[in-house]
């Protein structure tokens, strides 16, 4: 990447804007990606870890904030997508300073991005950051804000999951059917907890040890090995911790019938990953298909709506996921294609009206 330019990296997805913060005086080195505005201003989470070097930094914010401008297009959300990245270690490296500096960097966007909660920050550094601007969502429900995405997003996954379930057996019960869950972090426990009480035999899996015995013992699953999880024979493999275990590597391996999860960019090389997982007769439901659930939860909040219309909301993801199913089959794409189709076309229609 040494001899490719920043536009070079933006122009392969249509990216918008990439922003720059340097403050060597706090310690803050901070990216923001904006890939497209034309449904509504960009939103997208801060995203806090040590990355091996800038450009990984970048590649991820590019592939996220994509992500979520096709998550916001699918569950017809009037906002754009981005993504936001500190690097550095969220356990060591973060203070009130250095979120509220980032705050002030996220102001002088002047609202083209809003930033929510992701991996290595919480609903307290969304109040610091909060405290340099108003373009925050996903704030505690003391501020007036939505609260904990995390439950909204597994419901997400778990409509995500009955309607590919439908898909393969003709009705949508869970009762019997086997899940595993492949980290069991905020979003991952709340999805357990749903897949048990429609009693679903669940796997569960953690890159903690003590974390996953805890989620087992706690909703009565049974814990596996984290890195052969996706090895198991199941009726679904649910990745809910980073990205990239959907690949050409582990795909031959997995005797899932269904992949469904919260993870983000599952897949580790899009084109290369969709056809093995086409090969091997695997039904994919797209993570930025059914993992709209926090950003819905964040719309509802930006749009003073209450619980019952956000709950609503999440519902459609069922719906959704049956159209891109269907889209797939009649046209014979992946449902990656489909999904991306019935993205871009609104993102294509609505883009005509502003026009």
């Amino acid at each position: 990447m040494q001899n490719t330019s920043i536009f070079d990296l933006m122009r392969p997805l249509g990216h918008q804007n990439l922003f720059f913060c340097n403050d060597p005086e706090i310690g803050l080195k901070a990216i923001v990606a904006i890939h497209d505005t034309t449904l509504g201003p960009a939103i997208g989470g801060v995203r806090m870890l040590p990355y091996a070097s800038e450009e990984e930094a970048i590649d991820d914010a590019l592939r996220l904030s994509q992500a979520i401008t096709y998550k916001a297009s699918l569950a017809g959300l009037n906002l754009g997508g981005g993504c936001a990245i500190i690097i550095g270690n969220n356990r060591t490296d973060k203070t009130e300073v250095l979120m509220r500096r980032f705050g002030k960097f996220i102001e002088g966007l002047n609202g083209n991005f809003i930033a929510s909660i992701d991996v290595g920050t919480s609903q307290k550094d969304l109040e610091y950051i909060h405290a340099e601007t108003s373009y925050v969502a996903g704030l505690p429900t003391a501020l007036n804000g939505g609260g904990d995405t995390t439950v909204f997003a597994a419901k997400g996954v778990f409509y995500g999951i009955k309607a590919a379930i439908k898909e393969l057996y003709g009705d949508d019960s869970l009762a019997g059917r086997k899940v595993a869950v492949q980290g069991v972090g905020s979003v991952g426990e709340q999805l357990v907890a749903m897949l048990r009480a429609e009693n679903a035999r669940v796997y569960v899996s953690d890159m903690t040890e003590e974390r996953k015995m805890k989620i087992a013992a706690k909703y009565k699953a049974e814990p596996i090995q984290y890195s052969t999880s996706y090895e198991l024979d199941v009726d679904v493999y649910a990745p809910c911790a980073l990205g990239g275990t959907v690949n050409t590597e582990t795909i031959p391996k997995m005797r899932c019938k269904i992949i469904a999860g919260s993870a983000n960019n599952q897949l580790k090389d899009e084109k290369a990953d969709i056809q093995a997982l086409r090969d091997h007769n695997i039904l994919y439901t797209p993570d930025f298909l059914i993992n709209s659930g926090a950003l819905i939860s964040c719309f509802s909040e930006l749009e003073g709506y209450g619980v019952e219309r956000t709950e609503s909301l999440i519902r459609n993801i069922y719906s959704a996921t049956r159209h891109v199913i269907q889209k797939s089959r009649e046209e014979g794409i992946t449902t990656f294609e489909a999904a991306q189709q019935i993205a871009e076309s609104r993102i294509k229609d609505i883009g005509k009206l502003k026009r």
